[in-house]
């Protein structure tokens, strides 16, 4: 009796930590919601936990619009002085759009006088340009009107305003500058991995592919569907693979899901394979490229050190700049549609002549031809073969 006491005894704790380990592993509470995104049979599905898009939720609202206001047939420039952004925007509507940046844009704790257009303004000439916010937020807005008016084929139908990215802070959250890495211990490309980095969530990967494949051009190799050839092929090859990966750890971490949101995984490269969201990321990636090309890196000498990384380049936005853990900015919140300033125009061909604007500096001139980004035939077939995203 003794004995079987102690065995059971003994065996009862054992059961008990079973039992959980099987309960913990194989469940998850509450239930998780599926949806599927792409092929029955191919593992492309999305699961959702209520309490965590509960979470997600609360950290996305977006803030309520500001008060309408009636429209007059005075346009802003015919006011202002140095206007050279939305110059022809109703008087009233530019205010209002003024008011709203400033919510989105300037910390409380920097108004002055509960004032926060001094963040960017010289409230005793406002026309100023010696504050360089002010030079900063024109090209902001101009980046927001590009990427709203003409890389529909990602932002569309919502849209993006500054509070997209901003949220409050004068400085987004997730920004990025290149990554200096650490001294490497023996020359070449094992210098470039391997090293502690957040951007590739941390793994044994490039340390930096954002700068690798958003500050320029840089092809994105993925398996092709044809057999590569024994000499390094200029597109593919697994040092470039490593960098994929890194690229797509990135983006899979910003966006808060996994690979199979845009691939179908038993054949990367192709399109016809893929979901519709693949085609989306397709057209971020070059709008980010574009974004940070023509407005952001331009503004570099006018920039204090404390806008730049350790090595002098500027802040910069990426997926997660936006996304920050969903797949959706702010969940798809339809903020645009109150600002219709920052958005597509809607007959270009009826638009007023913009004002003449003042030249700026070559240092900081960031306009780009206006216009709808280039279609690029994404699902060609050579693409795929090619192993290119």
């Amino acid at each position: 009796m003794r004995t079987t006491f102690f065995s059971t005894r003994k065996a009862l704790p054992l059961a008990a930590v079973g039992l959980a380990l099987v309960v913990t592993g194989g469940c998850e509470r509450p239930p998780p919601e599926s949806t599927q995104l792409g092929y029955r049979g191919v593992g492309q599905i999305a699961f959702v936990n209520p309490r965590i898009l509960a979470a997600q939720v609360a950290e996305n609202v977006a803030p309520e619009p500001q008060a309408p206001v009636a429209p007059v047939p005075v346009k802003a420039g015919a006011v202002y002085k140095n206007l050279q952004v939305l110059g022809d925007v109703s008087l009233t509507e530019f205010n209002r759009l003024m008011l709203a940046i400033t919510e989105w844009v300037v910390p409380r704790d920097q108004w002055v006088d509960g004032q926060g257009c001094v963040y960017c303004h010289n409230i005793a000439l406002m026309e100023d340009d010696s504050k360089y916010q002010k030079i900063v937020a024109r090209s902001m807005i101009k980046m927001t009107q590009r990427a709203n008016r003409s890389w529909g084929a990602h932002v569309a139908p919502t849209g993006v305003t500054c509070y997209t990215c901003h949220r409050g802070n004068a400085i987004p959250k997730y920004v990025w500058t290149t990554n200096p890495g650490e001294k490497p211990r023996a020359s070449g490309y094992a210098g470039l991995q391997n090293r502690l980095s957040p951007v590739p969530a941390f793994s044994s990967l490039p340390y930096d592919p954002l700068t690798t494949y958003l500050d320029k051009e840089t092809p994105i190799p993925i398996t092709p569907t044809g057999a590569v050839s024994r000499v390094e092929p200029k597109t593919v090859n697994t040092m470039k693979g490593e960098g994929t990966y890194a690229l797509m750890m990135y983006i899979s971490k910003s966006l808060g899901v996994g690979c199979n949101h845009c691939h179908n995984s038993r054949q990367f490269a192709d399109w016809a394979q893929s979901s519709p969201q693949k085609v989306k990321a397709w057209y971020a990636i070059r709008m980010v490229r574009e974004a940070n090309k023509a407005f952001i890196l331009p503004l570099n000498p006018i920039l204090p050190a404390s806008r730049k990384g350790p090595l002098g380049d500027p802040m910069r936005i990426a997926c997660e700049t936006c996304h920050q853990g969903v797949n959706k900015p702010l969940l798809a919140a339809p903020m645009l549609k109150d600002y219709p300033e920052l958005g597509p125009l809607n007959d270009p061909a009826a638009a007023p002549e913009p004002a003449p604007e003042a030249v700026a500096p070559a240092a900081v001139q960031t306009d780009v031809d206006e216009g709808v980004a280039t279609e690029a035939k994404v699902t060609a077939q050579s693409v795929t073969a090619a192993g290119v995203m």
